[in-house]
């Protein structure tokens, strides 16, 4: 009986240790998920758009099979491939981490050019070829598309939280980075889920609310939802330029180049000690401004790169044809 009694002790023992060690995991994933907002808010920005133009029976089943492509691109692709550096090349994560703050920089600013009526930010070109495609071909490309530039997000995403995590051993960090892959993936599809069925749900209740209210709440989703899809699209773009503008800066201080962030600090402190009651606010929205000031700069600059270099190169070596 002492034996069993012994046992349960052992096993209950090792539960505590897993069920700390989970909480561990989680409250990482949390914080590193947090460290890669800008991506995960462009992506629920970006991806509805993939839905437009389709009949509402087949909106959820593309977003399914975008979101299984976006787990596949995660779990499959990305979190192997940043085991691998985190374990054996740990100094090329400040320069891929520049580097794909530098691409949220220049989708950043592509936006806020288009907006300007600068450039076609992703839109038509020149001698683009103009076909009418059967629905089942469009959903298959339209999918195809989502999922790769899903993939690039994600890396963005992946890449972000890795840097994120502290020093830990490999499962730990292993253990992270899929909580992470899992916890974002089901929350960005999930609220584009949401977001892209909301106008139909509106209609719903307009066209058959039994009561009052129902009906004029529906009528109040389907007003509001333009609305709230271009507000998305404003706060992923700024949080896009922030994100990547603070990447920049960051690496640079890991590199050696530490003035930029040590200038920011300094204006950043000097603003937030002018309002004593919120300094700690003030300063986290100044310095948040001038990364995403620099951020929009930056993308500027890049954007005749990838327009006139990159993108051609792109298409000459892939032979895409839009």
């Amino acid at each position: 009986m002492s034996g069993l009694l012994a046992l349960l002790d052992d096993v209950a023992g090792i539960a505590k240790v897993a069920a700390a060690s989970v909480d561990d995991v989680i409250a990482q994933a949390g914080k590193a998920g947090a460290k890669a907002a800008g991506a995960v808010i462009d992506d629920a920005a970006v991806s509805p758009k993939y839905v437009q133009g389709f009949s509402a029976d087949r909106e959820l089943p593309i977003i399914w099979r975008i979101a299984k492509g976006s787990f596949k691109n995660k779990l499959l692709y990305l979190l192997p491939a940043g085991l691998a550096l985190s374990a054996f090349a740990p100094w090329a994560i400040p320069p891929l981490l520049m580097l794909g703050g530098a691409y949220l920089c220049f989708e950043g600013a592509e936006k806020v050019s288009h907006v300007l009526g600068w450039g076609h930010a992703h839109e038509d070109y020149a001698g683009k070829a103009t076909v009418l495609e059967d629905p089942a071909h469009l959903e298959e490309k339209k999918a195809q598309g989502a999922i790769k530039t899903d993939f690039i997000l994600s890396a963005e995403i992946m890449t972000i939280s890795l840097a994120a995590i502290p020093e830990s051993n490999f499962w730990m960090e292993a253990a992270t980075l899929a909580t992470v892959a899992i916890m974002i993936t089901t929350v960005v599809y999930g609220a584009v889920a949401i977001i892209v069925k909301a106008d139909d749900a509106g209609l719903a209740m307009a066209a058959h609310g039994r009561l009052g209210l129902t009906r004029a709440l529906g009528r109040g989703i389907v007003k509001v939802m333009p609305g709230f899809m271009q507000l998305l699209t404003i706060v992923g773009t700024a949080a896009m330029l922030w994100v990547g503008g603070s990447i920049i800066v960051h690496g640079l201080e890991q590199i050696g180049f530490g003035w930029p962030a040590h200038v920011i600090h300094d204006i950043a402190a000097v603003i937030g000690h002018a309002v004593p009651s919120a300094t700690g606010t003030v300063e986290w929205i100044t310095k948040a401004a001038i990364d995403g000031v620099l951020g929009l700069a930056l993308g500027f600059v890049l954007i005749p790169l990838g327009e006139k270099i990159i993108t051609p190169l792109w298409r000459g070596v892939t032979g895409a044809k839009e």
